[in-house]
């Protein structure tokens, strides 16, 4: 497998928004409005946005926030999206773009990696521990309106 991972670009977004609608199936998502705030994302000092690809084709997605954190008394990456193409899974891509966020996370002098999961993708949460990565919080959520 001759894998590349590379930093996005705007021409990616299709491609990514395939993705996105893999891991977000229940939501009814808006191609114009994902693509807006991909836009931004791409162009922004804080968030880092890669994906891996095979013969120039996309089969993953990852992205990454950069916050300056209290807590940690410095920055802390917080991992947004991680999808790979369904019938890619189990071959090391997601091990791959996890790898190289942490890489990009490091170089921003992130003191801590972290991310949240759904509870019903169990299949996630294994690949997760088996990366070296541990269950050590709730996440609590509210929409706003």
């Amino acid at each position: 497998m001759d894998l590349e991972i590379r930093i996005c670009k705007q021409d990616d977004f299709p491609s990514i928004f395939k993705l996105l609608k893999t891991l977000w199936a229940d939501f009814d998502l808006n191609f114009e409005d994902l693509q807006a705030v991909y836009f931004k994302a791409i162009q922004s000092e804080n968030q880092k946005l890669i994906v891996g690809t095979i013969k120039g084709q996309i089969l993953g997605f990852c992205s990454l926030t950069i916050k300056n954190n209290l807590w940690l008394a410095g920055n802390l990456g917080h991992v947004d999206e991680i999808v790979v193409d369904e019938s890619f899974r189990g071959q090391g891509i997601g091990k791959k773009l996890m790898e190289r966020i942490t890489e990009i996370a490091k170089e921003n002098s992130c003191k801590r990696i972290e991310f949240d999961s759904a509870f019903h993708r169990k299949n996630a949460h294994g690949f997760y521990k088996s990366i070296g990565y541990e269950n050590r919080a709730y996440l609590f959520s509210k929409t706003l309106n």
